[in-house]
């Protein structure tokens, strides 16, 4: 299994959002950066994921999530009347890819950037390397459970 963060600003869709979906599962669409694309083709279904909230008050990390289906591509891309349209990819050759993930739990209280600022177990974090703003990233297991201690919570 591996580990992922994935950043979405809350005012666009949370981790309650994806609570409230059917079956409490949607897509992950919209990433239009190549390495974080990258990341997502990497993901196999069954990895998990922490569900990152940014651009609010509190970033951090808010809950996990479980990817769902494995990497396909985003029809959005080919959406002439979605914002995240891209001329470019085509459906024989995709550039841009999503996938779904299912939600697992939300936690009690967020593990804030400035929490996870402060491990130094967590210095070399994708999330906390200048100039970093990748949505989508890979989290090392050490990572994984240094946050998970910082929930004070047990998973699963």
């Amino acid at each position: 299994m591996n580990y992922w963060l994935m950043k979405s600003e809350p005012q666009a869709f949370s981790i309650t959002d994806l609570k409230s979906r059917p079956k409490k599962t949607e897509h992950w669409d919209g990433v239009r950066n190549y390495q974080a694309r990258n990341f997502m083709r990497a993901m196999k279904k069954g990895d998990l994921a922490f569900c990152y909230h940014s651009s609010c008050e509190a970033p951090g990390v808010y809950g996990i999530i479980e990817i769902a289906r494995a990497a396909y591509p985003d029809p959005s891309a080919r959406d002439p009347e979605n914002h995240h349209y891209d001329p470019r990819s085509t459906p024989e050759r995709p550039l841009w890819y999503m996938v779904d993930v299912r939600y697992k739990r939300e936690f009690k209280r967020p593990v804030t950037l400035t929490a996870i600022k402060m491990q130094a177990a967590l210095k070399q974090m994708h999330l906390v390397q200048r100039g970093s703003r990748l949505s989508v990233m890979p989290v090392t297991a050490k990572q994984w459970n240094t946050i998970m201690k910082l929930t004070e919570e047990k998973f699963p």
